[in-house]
């Protein structure tokens, strides 16, 4: 495994690292002040931003497909996702902001021409957003086959009813299509009962319930909302891939979204990280600075070691993706997926324990790191599921 950097990541890496100490991180707090003024939608500095960042080739960087994004492998991607993460917003910045990515992927390879000119297009020059609807309150969704959403065909057309929530960008006044997850045949075989559609936010019948929260923070501009569909009709053109078939496309889609989400956050590590070191130079307490003092020396040390381990893992599963594939790197995006999130929440906790009481409020933004990075150990899959996952191909060897 070779995970140096290639002549272009690193053209694109010091471009990125320019480009984010140049725009992102000086409109830290504008940002923060935009989206306090103005709610959901978008936020005027985050599309001035847009459009400096596609003039600079900085654009759709997640695709490996040469033909729609920059052609990266997920090894090349990773080190210029890490650099996105480290502020929440940037990668909307760069048009890589999930669901975007993993819808975008989704539509990439399971749409017909029609749904990529009308749908993809769109989505790829940042002209809309999309949400992906496939969890419900009234079931354990991470058990995909509880999920009780029907889509029952009538004629041409597809009937769907359901109640769906944390459907991440529903409340972004430019979502204009939700990939919705149902039933379709629930006689089939239990992997075979699930089908996936583009649902058009604007179609009778879609109605926002609320917007939830996580932890208080109400994630504006996107929102993640509560959706009722009611006899909800749409062409049934707007099946993906066909009848039955949406395990096999939840499978093609959450491998990148669940590394992304990684990558991502031990971007959000490593900032935590100087953060937390620059603190300790700065700050004197009891005669000395913090960073002369030995129980902190030994919680930067084992941060750096955490994110070093993380990394490894994480490129180590990017590899495999490209080598041999999702289906056979299906361990490693568990590990991957249990042990990062982990991993960000105990560096971002000792940088919060060195700001003292700025560290829980929104003077820096470690507190909303944290509160995103505890709710990637239920999104995409909870730890427990994953780690039953991990132990059942681990046994499998043995027996």
């Amino acid at each position: 495994m070779n995970f140096s950097y290639s002549a272009r990541v690193e053209e694109l890496r010091g471009r990125l690292l320019s480009f984010m100490d140049e725009h992102v991180y000086p409109n830290e707090r504008l940002y923060q002040q935009q989206v306090a003024a103005g709610g959901f939608g978008p936020v005027p500095v985050v599309e001035e931003l847009k459009k400096k960042a596609r003039a600079a080739g900085l654009w759709n960087l997640f695709l490996p497909e040469s033909e729609y994004g920059a052609g990266l492998t997920n090894v090349e991607y990773a080190p210029l996702c890490e650099i996105m993460g480290r502020v929440f917003w940037a990668p909307d910045v760069f048009n890589c902001n999930a669901p975007d990515t993993g819808n975008m992927e989704v539509l990439v390879r399971y749409g017909t021409a029609e749904h990529k000119k009308q749908w993809l297009e769109p989505l790829l020059a940042g002209e809309m957003r999309s949400c992906f609807a496939m969890t419900e309150p009234d079931v354990a969704s991470s058990d995909a086959t509880n999920i009780r959403g029907s889509i029952v065909r009538d004629g041409d057309e597809y009937v769907i009813n359901a109640r769906k929530w944390w459907s991440t960008g529903a409340g972004d006044p430019r979502c204009k299509i939700a990939i919705f997850m149902g039933k379709t045949d629930e006689s089939a075989p239990k992997h075979q009962q699930q089908s996936m559609v583009l649902v058009p936010m604007d179609t009778p019948g879609v109605k926002i319930v609320r917007l939830l929260n996580v932890y208080g923070y109400d994630h504006a501009p996107h929102g993640h909302a509560e959706v009722d569909y009611e006899n909800v009709r749409v062409p049934v053109t707007n099946l993906l891939l066909g009848e039955g078939r949406g395990f096999e496309i939840a499978q093609g889609r959450l491998g990148p979204g669940r590394i992304h989400h990684c990558m991502r956050l031990i971007g959000a590590a490593e900032r935590a990280l100087e953060m937390m070191c620059r603190r300790a130079q700065q700050r004197v307490a009891f005669g000395k600075k913090l960073s002369e003092q030995g129980g902190l020396r030994q919680e930067i040390a084992r941060s750096r070691i955490e994110i070093e381990q993380a990394r490894l893992l994480v490129l180590k599963t990017a590899w495999m993706m490209d080598t041999v594939g999702n289906k056979a790197a299906r361990g490693e995006i568990s590990m991957i997926k249990v042990i990062v999130p982990n991993m960000a929440l105990a560096v971002i906790d000792r940088a919060v324990q060195v700001h003292g009481a700025a560290g829980v409020c929104d003077d820096f933004p470690l507190a909303f790191d944290w509160a995103n990075s505890r709710t990637l150990r239920l999104a995409d899959g909870p730890d427990e599921v994953h780690m039953e996952s991990i132990a059942r191909l681990e046994l499998k060897r043995y027996s």
